[in-house]
Order: C-alpha cells, then structure tokens, then sequence
C-alpha cells in the first residue's frame, strides 16, 4: 500500500482534535478520515461531515460485509470504525490520510498500514488536566467522565507502542513539534 497515512490516538481530552485542525491549515495534501459510528449524532454534527453515522444494524451488516479496516465497541452499543472506502476515496484524491482515532483504533490502523503510517501519541500533561477539560467540556456526565478517565489512564499506558509522542501541556508548542514529525516523515 502506497498510501502515507498520519494516525493521531489520545485520551479523550488531550487536545488532539485541536492539533489536528491547526495542521490541517499548514499541509494541504491531507484528507480527514470519517469515521463511521453507531451512536446517535451530537448538537450540530452532521452525518458524511462529522462522522458516517449508521444504525446499530447497518453497522453489524457492514462488519459482517467486512467493510471496515478496524472497528471497535468502545462502550456498550457504541461502535467506531474505519471504512476501507474512505481510505480509498482519499487515495483515489493522491492525498495523505489523517485519523483522529481512539488508542486502540490507532494501533490498529498502525498494523494495518504498517510503515506507511505515522503513528503519533498526543499526551495530556495530567490526568487532572484531563479530568478539567472533560469537565469544561459540559457534555458528559459524571458517570461518564469517570468512565472516560478509566479507559484514559489504561490508555496512557499504551503510549509507548507509538511512533511518537507529543506531550500537549502548550499548544503552540505540540502543534510546532507536530508540524516537524509529520514533515521528516511525509519526505522520507
């Protein structure tokens, strides 16, 4: 596979989805990969744009059809996953695919590319750091931002089975360190 794809895995709350947006402004040889869920969608996303949102049913049918890279339940009911046809929509563009995946997903994706990926870790300065943001968020609940922190500190621990890990205590600067790592590999 030709293809060069950017995974980018963390805790919910470190901020990679910010980091993500701020490099898509400098690099525009990169695609965002949708992914496909089984949840309902949030206040203003939209289905295609935000994520592929399927039925609990379309989604099994569509595992069963083997049309995902990777999928996972990450919590009861909740699937995510990666569409073989995004992959190819953004190769069939000659663009580089980014993914904004759960730990998991990203390590998955990791085998499934293998040294076309780039796999990069973004790490939150603290577990409370973390707590804070869910908390800022206002869209959890307690429950589930307890949830949230005991999936993060397993997660954590997987950091080292990444490529690179980008520590997000600044963001200019994780977004500048980011910038570099992506640039050395994209011209390998």
């Amino acid at each position: 596979m030709s293809h060069k794809a950017i995974l980018f895995s963390a805790p919910s709350g470190s901020g990679k989805t910010t980091i993500i947006k701020q490099l898509m402004q400098y690099f525009d040889c990169f695609e965002f990969s949708i992914s496909a869920t089984s949840r309902q969608p949030r206040n203003g996303e939209r289905d295609g744009v935000d994520y592929h949102f399927l039925t609990p049913d379309e989604f099994e049918r569509r595992v069963q059809a083997g049309d995902f890279v990777e999928w996972e339940e990450v919590y009861a009911g909740m699937r995510y996953g990666t569409l073989k046809s995004e992959i190819e929509r953004i190769g069939e563009q000659g663009k580089v695919v980014i993914f904004d995946v759960d730990v998991n997903g990203g390590l998955n994706l990791k085998r499934y590319f293998g040294d076309a990926a780039l796999a990069i870790f973004v790490m939150p300065p603290s577990i409370e750091v973390l707590e804070q943001r869910l908390r800022t968020r206002g869209t959890e609940s307690e429950e589930s931002i307890q949830k949230r922190l005991g999936r993060s500190s397993k997660e954590l621990g997987e950091a080292d089975k990444f490529d690179v890990t980008i520590v997000n205590d600044d963001l200019e600067r994780a977004v500048s360190q980011t910038k570099k790592v992506v640039e050395q590999f994209l011209e390998k």
